[in-house]
């Protein structure tokens, strides 16, 4: 595990996954893929796409996020990459079912179609005040197995009790031998270059 500072390790927010991305970093753009890439598919079939036709919808979401990216903003309240990505998704599900509504031997027919038309306009499995449904948890698990290494061991275990296990700061330095504040500085450090990497938590 590496030995490196969390402090200077931690992105700010210039140096975020999405920045990263606008500049064309090849790493970053591999990187935002599979992060978000089983989401999208997850997406793609709960709103009834087959296998096959879900896969090529993600490419299609990709492509479009590999021009787009630019004019992702998220300076308002309630601006998320996720949201937004949701958007192109929705997008590119529905135009997908224009294509095939077009074609004779079109899956499922016209209920199909109608299913895929009416996508609606919230990501799915998201309940109102719920954000972290289980497809966004494993999003944001995916997120924390990449940055773990990045991290002293002490610091990501002050995160692991605190943020994953539900301990207290009290309880999660008593078992690591250390105060309370440094736990918390700890999880803070951690969380804060979780968002660089997600673009968001919400």
């Amino acid at each position: 595990m590496s030995t490196r500072t969390p402090a200077k390790d931690a992105h700010s927010t210039s140096s975020s996954l999405i920045s990263r991305v606008r500049r064309q970093e090849p790493a970053a753009w591999a990187r935002l893929s599979e992060l978000y890439g089983p989401l999208v598919y997850h997406w793609c079939r709960r709103t009834g796409l087959a296998a096959e036709d879900a896969a090529d919808v993600v490419q299609e979401v990709f492509r479009a996020v590999s021009i787009a990216i630019t004019s992702f903003h998220d300076d308002r309240d309630g601006d998320t990459f996720r949201g937004w990505l949701w958007t192109i998704t929705r997008n590119k599900i529905r135009d997908f079912a224009r294509y095939q509504h077009g074609k004779p031997q079109a899956a499922g027919g016209t209920a199909a179609h109608a299913q895929l038309i009416e996508v609606p306009d919230r990501e799915p499995d998201t309940e109102e005040g719920s954000p972290t449904s289980p497809p966004v948890n494993r999003l944001i698990h995916r997120a924390l197995e990449m940055i773990r290494t990045e991290f002293q061991e002490s610091t990501w275990n002050a995160f692991r009790l605190t943020a994953l296990e539900g301990c207290s700061a009290p309880q999660a330095a008593k078992e690591l031998g250390s105060t309370p504040q440094a736990v918390r500085q700890a999880k803070s450090r951690v969380l804060r270059r979780l968002r660089a990497e997600l673009g968001e938590l919400e």
